[in-house]
């Protein structure tokens, strides 16, 4: 009787030899692709260093104290401080014009900060005076009320300009424009300074008439913006007059003397004085009358 033939089973691992294949032609893929490129150092040492700080975060103490030298950059350390003490003023100027949008008669009030630290408050002439007079009108207090609490604060100078139009003005009390002008300015000065105890030496008017000009002087509307005051709280201090006295001189000896070092030319040399005068030394003489016959 003949054997019966054993049936091989399906060998269902062919698959691995393929794939191996595939990995060993993957891996000799990259190591040709790596031979032949270029690795930048300072890109990968970028990247690795990157990936260490992402992965291993250092945490520094809250309270670790930074060594420094005493006197060492005392400018800048004193000037974010100013800085800082300043800010808050501003911040309320920024209120309070913007809190004048909702009066009436204070909206036309504009405010410009300009790119060297000046502030420029543009008020229109009719809000502080009336037409050719240079007294404060009662509607205008609260503003400089609020005007003088933030200039003490921020304690700088302030700049008090007073602009018209070209309309000329013959008064008894402002021949011209100047004389209004700068009477207006020294009104807003002097209620500044007396009513809301703004510190004097911070402030000064200036007085511009028609020279200065926003517009043309065309139309109505252009001459009423024309009509202004304005309040500059300047950034720096403006240069003072120098703290040493100057010599006083009449305009005689001025004339006369020569500069320093130059030769006198025609100058009559000074000669000695006169002798004093000696009174005659009078001798008594005792005269004896005669008698006549």
């Amino acid at each position: 009787m003949a054997k019966k033939k054993h049936e091989e089973h399906e060998n269902h691992e062919r698959w691995l030899v393929s794939y191996a294949d595939f990995i060993t032609l993957l891996f000799a893929f990259f190591v040709v692709m790596y031979s032949i490129s270029s690795v930048n150092e300072g890109k990968f040492r970028t990247v690795s260093d990157s990936i260490k700080a992402a992965l291993n975060p250092v945490v520094s103490p809250s309270n670790a104290l930074t060594p420094f030298t005493i006197g060492q950059n005392k400018a800048l350390m004193l000037k974010p401080t100013m800085e800082s003490a300043k800010e808050p003023a501003v911040r309320r100027l920024r209120q309070i014009m913007r809190s004048l949008k909702n009066e009436t008669h204070l909206e036309v009030i504009q405010m410009k900060e300009l790119t060297n630290g000046d502030i420029v408050l543009t008020l229109p002439d009719t809000v502080m005076f009336r037409p050719g007079e240079a007294a404060l009108r009662t509607e205008a207090l609260p503003f400089m009320q609020a005007m003088g609490e933030v200039l003490v604060e921020l304690n700088r100078h302030v700049r008090i300009e007073g602009h018209t139009d070209n309309v000329p003005i013959a008064t008894a009390q402002f021949p011209s424009n100047w004389e209004l002008s700068a009477s207006r300015a020294v009104t807003v000065v002097r209620t500044l300074s007396e009513r809301y105890e703004v510190p004097s030496q911070n402030l000064s008017a200036v007085g511009h008439a028609d020279s200065r000009p926003q517009t043309d002087n065309l139309t109505p509307e252009h001459r009423a913006k024309n009509r202004r005051v304005e309040i500059v709280v300047l950034e720096r201090k403006p240069e003072s007059y120098p703290s040493e006295p100057i010599e006083e001189r009449t305009a005689l000896q001025l004339f006369a003397d020569p500069p320093n070092g130059a030769p006198q030319t025609g100058a009559a040399t000074p000669k000695d004085p006169p002798p004093a005068l000696v009174p005659p030394i009078v001798h008594p003489v005792t005269v004896t009358p005669t008698r006549m016959e």
